[in-house]
């Protein structure tokens, strides 16, 4: 089949971004997208209509993560208690989801389809995670990809009234597990001007050491996470003092720089630190912020590692 490899490279953004919303891994999708080629390289002969190539690249993709889940099941698992969080603040009823990566902004805009934040942010993730593999594939196929009962079953080989019933089940699973407030955020394919002011507020107290800003721009019940590790943070008392450290005093760690990012149709800031003595600024952790009512709700943090997918520079 002639420039069967450049039609599949077509496709390859997109697949990918379903295949991170079926595992919530960015590295995993990598791996599953190879296996979804290959997989279609050995069956193109099965190809009947050119014109079905997308339909039947996202079919073979949809099991590939379903084979690779059954053969490596996992579940949410329970979050244990904060390392440390503000008194009176009652903890979110909600589990960890460690291999949950960050998925920048700028391979989002690559795709072949126009991806909005409901579909792709962090929450949204953690929240079908929750959900078994299959009922999780008919959720994304019939909710976000916005495929008939029809094909979604031909492509899960499911009846049709196996997978409306399927929906019915994972759609009030979704809701209990996504933000009590979750459904009047303002979708968006990219953050709002007031979530990337409120992101420069954040920047700015990162920059400049001051904790009092920082205070200035969270929620009285802030919540911030670290995946994959277990520990978490409650409220805003409890965030600022975590940082103060880091930021002033004998025990701080150094001069900060930050770079405004966007992950997951979030804001997001990466932060860079010169200790001293030493001539460059280099990457120490990201931040992907939600914000709600001009303040910051939750940060979920991840360390350097995460800094080349985002293109980000090796050192400033």
């Amino acid at each position: 089949m002639d420039g069967f490899d450049e039609r599949l490279a077509e496709h390859r953004r997109e697949l990918h971004v379903h295949c991170y919303r079926m595992l919530g891994s960015f590295d995993e999708a990598e791996d599953l997208v190879q296996e979804t080629f290959l997989r279609a390289w050995r069956r193109r002969d099965t190809l009947r209509d050119a014109d079905g190539l997308r339909a039947w690249l996202y079919r073979i993709a949809t099991n590939a993560c379903l084979d690779h889940l059954r053969a490596r099941p996992r579940r949410p698992e329970p979050r244990p208690a904060p390392a440390a969080a503000d008194p009176g603040i009652d903890p979110p009823s909600w589990d960890a989801v460690p291999w949950l990566q960050p998925y920048p902004d700028t391979l989002l805009d690559a795709a072949e389809t126009v991806i909005e934040r409901e579909t792709i942010e962090l929450a949204f993730l953690i929240a079908i995670q929750h959900l078994p593999p299959r009922q999780r594939a008919v959720l994304i196929l019939r909710d976000v990809l916005g495929w008939p009962a029809q094909e979604a079953a031909e492509a899960l080989n499911l009846t049709v009234a196996a997978v409306k019933s399927a929906l019915q089940r994972a759609r009030p699973t979704l809701r209990r597990h996504l933000p009590a407030r979750r459904l009047e955020w303002t979708p968006s394919a990219e953050p709002t001007a007031r979530e990337r002011a409120v992101l420069r507020r954040y920047i700015d107290a990162v920059e400049h050491a001051d904790p009092a800003v920082l205070l200035e721009v969270l929620r009285e019940d802030v919540l911030q996470t670290m995946p994959p590790q277990p520990i978490w943070l409650l409220g805003r008392k409890t965030f600022v003092a975590a940082w103060t450290p880091a930021m002033v005093g004998p025990e701080a760690w150094g001069d900060w720089r930050v770079l405004p990012v966007r992950a997951n149709r979030q804001p997001a800031a990466a932060a860079y630190l010169r200790r001293a003595g030493e001539p460059d600024f280099l990457p120490s952790w990201l931040g992907v912020l939600r914000i709600e009512d001009g303040l910051v709700a939750q940060v979920t943090t991840y360390g350097e590692e995460v800094f080349g997918r985002f293109g980000l520079p090796p050192a400033l």
